[in-house]
């Protein structure tokens, strides 16, 4: 077992927390390197997987930490506050490998977790892969986008629509098979979260057996406590809220830092002096507040519900989707006015300001805090009928 994780919820905190400050200064150390190479360095990679880190949901028995969902936040928040592309792929990362170790057959576990080794995972939710049902398994086609983490992962997953007798059904699964067979694609040149390697990657006529194979939606997991009970988008919902707050609350913390500092020609003056950023730094500080106490609150609920054997409703699912969309619009608009505050100094490829505004710019282009999720929480308040809270 490479890991021994505390089975208490406080004392599993503590040590998932102290992970991330073991690993803070090979973080910061690599940040910059990720920004240019379009992925994390190795060495981010192996202190994420060596403190347990991507670990963070994988179910105990496999060696994870299993962690409920507010702690995550915690940590995925922490992690975030030091460098967003790390903090981004563990989020991807962690729930890559803990989502096939929670609901695999024992024939699957067994080759991915050879010898008791949680291996590295990326993985892709959306279905852009067709799986026709053929003896034993699947030929797949496909190429998925947004892999984050994929140069790193040993296992990766994606979404297919399933053909039989040369007709494509309503079934929707996800699939895992070895990195080693996908062609990974060169293709993330981006303004935000360059650090991440969210490449796409395709397979060609690639046979996948039967028991690499689940339904997401309908499939019980075989693995694991009440966290997989959360559903979806309760699963992953409060990863995005975690990481629009770290990086939200990095970019105040930062400019907070800098507005003792004169600055300006001629006459230097600090811009803690002016009323327009003492009015915003009172402001922004109460709506980071505000919007992180909403999501714990909706995810304690979510919580208490899957302790005692339930799945959250379909309120809790939607609200857990729309308050991280909420968080991450009030983290974009922060680091917005941080930046702006920034000054010219701002513009620089070296400042943490235009890196933290711009990798939540495309944090918030994802589907999971689309606007869909507001538009999906007016139509329960207005009692329409077959709401789907993935929209």
């Amino acid at each position: 077992m490479l890991w021994n994780f505390p089975a208490g919820r406080k004392e599993k905190r503590q040590v998932l927390l102290n992970a991330v400050e073991d690993v803070r200064e090979v973080l910061e150390a690599g940040a910059d390197q990720a920004e240019e190479d379009g992925t994390i360095p190795q060495a981010s990679v192996d202190a994420l997987y060596e403190s347990g880190l991507l670990a963070l949901k994988l179910p105990a028995e496999l060696g994870g930490a299993e962690a409920d969902p507010v702690t995550q936040v915690e940590v995925i928040e922490a992690l975030a506050r030091i460098d967003s592309a790390a903090a981004w792929s563990t989020m991807i990362g962690a729930t890559s490998i803990a989502a096939p170790g929670a609901y695999l057959s024992d024939e699957a576990i067994e080759k991915m977790f050879a010898g008791g080794r949680p291996p590295k995972g990326a993985g892709v939710f959306v279905t852009a892969g067709v799986a026709v049902a053929t003896e034993g398994g699947y030929t797949v086609n496909g190429r998925w986008p947004f892999a984050s983490g994929i140069r790193h992962a040993e296992w990766v997953s994606g979404g297919v629509r399933v053909v039989r007798d040369g007709s494509e059904t309503s079934e929707r699964l996800r699939i895992v098979f070895p990195a080693s067979q996908v062609e990974i694609h060169d293709n993330w040149q981006v303004a935000g979260l360059k650090g991440t390697g969210s490449n796409d990657y395709s397979v060609t006529d690639l046979f996948v057996p039967d028991e690499f194979a689940w339904d997401p939606m309908t499939t019980a997991p075989k693995r694991g406590g009440p966290l997989f009970l959360m559903g979806l988008p309760g699963l992953v919902a409060n990863e995005h809220a975690a990481f629009a707050l770290g990086v939200g609350g990095r970019a105040w913390d930062t400019i907070a830092g800098q507005s003792q500092v004169g600055r300006g020609w001629g006459r230097p003056v600090a811009i803690a002096s002016r009323e327009s950023f003492q009015r915003s730094l009172g402001r922004c500080d109460l709506q980071l507040r505000a919007v992180r106490s909403l999501v714990i609150e909706v995810l304690e609920q979510a919580w208490d519900s899957v302790c005692n054997g339930n799945t959250p409703d379909l309120q809790l699912q939607i609200e857990m989707r729309s308050s991280a969309t909420y968080a991450t619009e009030v983290a974009v608009d922060v680091a917005s006015q941080a930046f702006r505050y920034g000054g010219g100094r701002a513009l620089y490829n070296t400042s943490v300001l235009q890196r933290c505004l711009r990798d939540l710019e495309a944090a918030a282009q994802h589907l999971m805090v689309s606007d869909s999720s507001y538009e999906i929480h007016g139509q329960f308040m207005l009692g329409m009928p077959e709401i789907d809270p993935m929209g």
